[in-house]
C-alpha cells in the first residue's frame, strides 16, 4: 500500500472529534484496527476486552486530572471520553463500545452533557454502541455461551464479574481461567507498529503545526531572553492550532543544558549561550510528532558548533538514507557511531588509535549515549511486540548496559527482533553529538581504556557547544522511506533566525501573530 496515495495532506478538524478531509467524514479504522489485533493474536474466538481511562481527581482535592486517554483503548477505539469500554468479539467480528449513562440533573449544569451514540457511532465504525451499565451482563454471557477466552491487556484492568455461573441443573462454569493477560499487549504492540493510511495523516498533521512551532521560535529566537518563551511560544503555536498536547515535555536546552538528553527545567537564561537544542513536537488526535533542531541564538555558528553541527547533519544523512524495509536498525546505529569517531578523529577530538581501534573501544558512546531512535506513533517512544527498537538505550539504562548493547552492535549485527523496519512504520533517526562534563569527567576520563582516546585540552573548547542533535519523522516505504517532517534545518532554519527567508520560502508559520 503506498501511504503516500492513500493517506491525506491535508487534515481538518470540525465537530468535535470528528474528521474531516475535503470536506468529507472520515471515520477512524477502528475496526480495521481490532482485524489487525486479532491476526496478530493467531486466534480465531476470543474477546478483546480494554478499558479507557477512567475520570480521575487528584489527590485531596476535588480537582480533575487532566485527562489522557489510554494509548491501547484509543487504538480501537479513536474516543477520547473518560469511562469508556470496548470489546471485539473475534469470530463474530463484533467491535462494541460502552459508554457511560448520559449525565444528569446538576451534572449537565456543571460538565455538559456525554456525547450521545450517535455523536459515538460518527466518530468510529462500531458495530454496537451501549452504556457500560450492560456490559458486565455481556460479559457473562459471553462468557458462558462464546466457551472463549477475554483477552485483557493487564490483570488490573480485569473486569469485575462472577467467579462463577450456577446453572438451574447444579452445572457451573468457572470463568477465572478464561482471562488470558499474557498475549494482548504484545499482539497491540506489533499492530501498532504498522500504521494505516488515517494514522499516518494524523502524523502528517501533527508534524505540519510542529513545523509551524518550530519556525516561530526561529523567527523569534533572536529577541528572547529565557528558555521558558522558548516554550511557550513553541507551545502557543500548537495551541492555537488547535492541538492541545505535546507528545511529550518539551526540552528547550540552551548551552551546556543542551548536553543534558531530557533537560526538561526551560528556565535559564539564554545570554551568553551559543545555541538551542530545541526538542519538541505536538500531539494531533493522540498521534505524536518528535522533531528536534538545534541553532545558534544569534543566527550565526561558532566555529566548534558548526563543526559539531555539521557532523551530526552528516550522521543523520547518511543514516535517513540507509532506511529501507528488511533494514536492521542496529545497524544504521552502528553506522552513526562510525561517522561520530571519523568525524571526533578528523576534528582531533578523538586520537591515540585507528579508525578501527577507537570504534571497538566503545568511547563514541561518551559522545552518543542514547539509541539512533526510535518507534512513533500513539506513544511518542511506541513499542513493538519484542519492545523497544533499539532496546537496551533508554533513560534507566545503565552505563555498563549500553556499553555492552554497543558491542553487541558491533559483533553481533545481524540480531534481528525488534530491529528489523517494516513497511509502513513510522520511526525517528535522530543522532547527536554531546559534550556531558558528567559523563565525560565522571565516567570516561577516570578510565584510562576511554581516556587515552579523548583530547582532554581540545575537549575544554567544546563544553560550551553543549550538544546537537537533529531529529526527523521518518515512514517506511517499499521503496525505502518518506521524511514526513517538514521542519526547517540547516541552513533554512539559519535563514529564517536572521530573517532572510522570503514570503514564500517556508511553509508554514506565522509572523509574530501573538506575541
Amino acid at each position: 500500500m503506498d501511504m503516500r496515495r492513500d493517506s491525506w495532506e491535508v487534515v481538518d478538524e470540525v465537530e468535535g472529534d470528528v474528521v474531516v478531509v475535503e470536506s468529507k467524514r472520515v471515520k477512524f479504522p477502528a475496526k480495521q484496527h481490532a482485524r489487525a489485533v486479532a491476526k496478530r493474536l493467531g486466534v480465531t474466538e476470543g474477546l478483546i476486552y480494554l478499558p479507557g481511562m477512567p475520570s480521575l481527581t487528584y489527590e485531596d482535592s476535588d480537582q480533575e486530572v487532566y485527562f489522557r486517554q489510554r494509548r491501547y483503548f484509543y487504538y480501537l477505539t479513536g474516543l477520547n471520553y473518560p469511562d469508556c469500554v470496548v470489546t471485539y468479539n473475534i469470530k463474530r467480528d463484533g467491535l462494541y463500545v460502552w459508554i457511560p449513562p448520559p449525565n444528569t440533573g446538576r451534572s449537565v449544569i456543571y460538565n455538559g452533557n456525554n456525547p450521545s451514540k450517535e455523536d459515538i457511532k460518527a466518530v468510529s465504525e462500531f458495530d454496537l454502541v451501549a452504556t457500560t451499565t450492560h456490559i458486565q451482563d455481556y460479559l457473562t454471557f459471553f462468557a458462558s455461551k462464546e466457551n472463549g477466552k477475554i483477552f485483557v491487556l493487564d490483570n488490573y484492568q480485569t473486569p469485575v464479574i462472577p467467579n462463577q455461573i450456577n446453572y438451574k441443573d447444579g452445572t457451573t462454569i468457572e470463568l477465572k481461567p478464561l482471562f488470558d493477560f499474557t498475549l494482548l499487549k504484545p499482539s497491540m504492540d506489533a499492530a501498532r507498529v504498522i500504521k494505516s493510511p488515517f494514522e499516518i495523516s494524523m502524523i502528517r498533521k501533527a508534524n505540519a503545526i510542529t513545523a509551524e512551532a518550530h519556525i516561530n521560535v526561529l523567527r523569534s529566537i533572536r529577541t528572547l531572553e529565557n528558555e521558558a518563551e522558548i516554550e511557550a511560544i513553541f507551545t502557543a503555536t500548537c495551541i492555537a492550532a488547535q492541538a492541545k498536547n505535546q507528545a511529550y515535555g518539551i526540552i528547550a536546552g540552551s548551552g551546556r543544558n543542551a548536553s543534558t538528553l531530557h533537560y526538561g527545567a526551560n528556565n535559564e537564561s539564554l545570554e551568553g549561550r551559543q545555541l538551542v537544542c530545541l526538542d519538541a513536537g505536538c500531539e494531533w488526535k493522540n498521534y505524536a510528532s518528535d522533531v528536534t533542531r538545534t541553532f545558534p541564538i544569534s543566527g550565526k555558528w561558532t566555529k566548534e558548533g558548526k563543526e559539531v553541527y555539521n557532523l551530526v547533519a552528516k550522521m543523520q544523512e547518511e543514516c535517513i538514507a540507509m532506511v529501507a524495509p528488511g533494514v536492521n536498525y542496529r545497524n544504521i546505529q552502528l553506522h552513526a557511531h562510525k561517522v561520530l569517531v571519523a568525524g571526533l578523529l578528523k576534528l582531533g577530538l578523538l586520537q591515540g588509535g585507528s579508525f578501527e581501534e577507537v570504534l571497538k573501544s566503545g568511547v563514541s558512546v561518551a559522545f552518543l549515549p542514547h539509541g539512533l531512535g526510535h518507534y512513533m506513533g500513539l506513544e511518542v517512544h511506541d513499542m513493538g511486540a519484542g519492545g523497544y527498537l533499539l532496546s537496551g538505550l533508554s533513560r534507566n539504562t545503565t552505563h555498563e548496559e549500553a556499553q555492552a548493547v554497543f558491542h553487541e552492535m558491533l559483533n553481533a549485527p545481524e540480531t534481528t527482533n525488534p530491529s528489523i523496519l517494516e513497511v509502513n512504520s513510522v520511526i525517528t533517526v535522530e543522532p547527536g553529538i554531546y559534550f556531558s562534563t558528567f559523563a565525560l569527567e565522571e565516567i570516561y576520563l577516570p578510565d584510562p581504556a576511554y581516556a587515552k582516546y579523548i583530547n582532554k585540552d581540545l575537549l575544554e573548547k567544546y563544553y560550551d557547544v553543549g550538544g546537537v542533535r537533529i531529529e526527523d519523522d521518518l515512514l517506511v516505504t517499499e521503496d525505502g522511506y518518506e521524511n514526513l517532517t517538514t521542519t526547517p534545518k540547516g541552513d533554512e532554519a539559519l535563514k529564517i533566525i536572521l530573517g532572510e527567508e522570503g514570503e514564500e520560502s517556508v511553509k508554514g508559520g506565522r509572523k509574530n501573530w501573538f506575541w
